[in-house]
């Protein structure tokens, strides 16, 4: 399979194919995937996650957990030393058969073959800002230029390939940004400029921080992150969606499945209830798509402890990740990049963890409402007469069929259910004569 490359909707807002369709962004997050699974395991990873409709996996070239020093399933590492014993981005290592940068060009040909994306991180962030992290620091500003385009150059004829810049470090010196920047230019050298690029702030940031008026980022990214047990991702949305220019933008890091709650074990740990929240939030709030992440799949994590509690194969089938597609199913249901946020057709909306987001185009609205407690309608957002009420179960990606009432005035509606995760959405779909 060739996979279109992807651009940026007319109105902004959204991703296309290169044919014009609207492209839902259906994310997990495999950061250590080129750097510690085999292509057997890679099989596995890729074709389950294809099964449940994710179309974009985003992994690390250069890893985190020590992606440097630490070889990879086969006994390969991604950059050969200088001479001053140093790992260097201008010396990838491509020597013999099977290195390091053969099994990524595999992952990402057979993420191709299932219909996915790989957002290609060039480097997680420590290597070029030692915040935290193992590093160790590598680039400098001569030399991003140089990794930038051998990567880009390396993957031009990949139609799958979104870059991101940045990995969880932000960007407090000169040279941070001039990293950033020469790497980037490094990559449109490479590629032509045929790529979509981004950039993966620090835990609760946007991209558009210091960012949203480069020319060379396309769209915003944000990771809200794991640090607040109340889901406030819908903040930022709105923040990066009032922006000029328009650019569009989604949450790429949102809470993770199983991580606890502010990396603390006695906290608890964040679950489906949590993920689901924050995907609908997103979507809801003018995200263009939405990243689900496991704790335990980002890290492929082979032996469980309080802060990864499962190896990463038994988590490819935990709740959130299973219902994600029903995110992906529902957007994808009704017209699509006439889409926007309107908070005006909830009246009397609830603060804190009841707090509902609404989306509408021009003929159908939704309204999420995250523990089922009642919702008041200001009706006639959407046209028509009258208008058909279905419930949407976020959990299983059913409908239950309301009624038919006049879209006019303002009507109460209650969910089927209630309490902690018993999240519904509301939808009403415009009657037409026809219907």
């Amino acid at each position: 399979m060739t996979l279109q490359g992807l651009n940026i909707s007319q109105n902004k807002r959204f991703l296309t194919y290169e044919d014009g369709k609207p492209f839902f962004w259906l994310g997990d997050t495999a950061w250590e995937l080129f750097h510690k699974l085999n292509r057997e395991e890679v099989d596995e990873y890729l074709c389950q996650r294809a099964n449940l409709k994710y179309n974009v996996i985003q992994a690390v070239a250069l890893a985190e957990l020590d992606g440097l020093a630490v070889d990879n399933a086969y006994g390969r590492k991604p950059l050969k030393m200088n001479t001053e014993g140093e790992y260097d981005p201008q010396l990838p290592d491509t020597d013999g058969t099977n290195h390091y940068w053969d099994h990524v060009d595999y992952v990402i040909e057979r993420a191709e073959s299932l219909g996915i994306y790989i957002a290609l991180l060039p480097t997680w962030g420590d290597k070029f800002n030692l915040k935290h992290g193992t590093g160790p620091v590598i680039f400098n500003e001569s030399n991003a230029l140089a990794y930038g385009q051998w990567l880009g150059s390396r993957y031009k004829n990949q139609s799958n390939i979104i870059w991101v810049l940045g990995g969880d470090r932000p960007l407090s010196t000169y040279e941070h940004f001039a990293i950033i920047r020469t790497m980037a230019a490094g990559l449109k050298l490479g590629d032509g400029g045929r790529h979509l690029m981004t950039f993966h702030p620090q835990g609760w940031q946007s991209s558009s921080y210091h960012l949203h008026n480069e020319a060379w980022l396309d769209f915003n990214m944000i990771q809200s992150g794991h640090g607040q047990q109340q889901i406030l991702n819908y903040t930022k949305l709105n923040e990066d969606y009032n922006l000029q220019p328009i650019k569009p933008v989604l949450d790429a890091e949102p809470c993770y499945e199983d991580i606890p709650v502010s990396f603390k074990p006695e906290n608890g740990y964040f679950d489906e209830a949590d993920v689901r929240m924050a995907a609908y939030y997103a979507v809801f709030s003018g995200a263009f798509g939405h990243t689900y992440g496991h704790h335990c799949i980002w890290s492929m994590s082979k032996e469980p402890n309080d802060n990864y509690i499962m190896h990463w194969r038994d988590a490819l089938s935990r709740p959130g990740a299973v219902q994600m597609q029903y995110v992906r199913n529902l957007m994808e249901s009704r017209p699509f990049t006439d889409r926007v946020p309107d908070q005006s057709i909830i009246a009397n909306n609830r603060p804190g963890a009841n707090y509902m987001v609404a989306t509408r185009g021009t003929s159908y609205a939704m309204i999420y409402i995250p523990n089922g407690v009642p919702v008041n309608v200001v009706m006639g957002s959407i046209v028509g007469v009258k208008v058909k009420a279905s419930w949407y179960a976020p959990h299983s990606g059913q409908y239950i069929d309301v009624g038919i009432f006049l879209n006019m005035g303002t009507h109460s509606f209650q969910p089927p259910s209630s309490g902690r995760g018993n999240d519904w959405v509301l939808v009403l779909d415009s009657v037409t004569s026809s219907s």
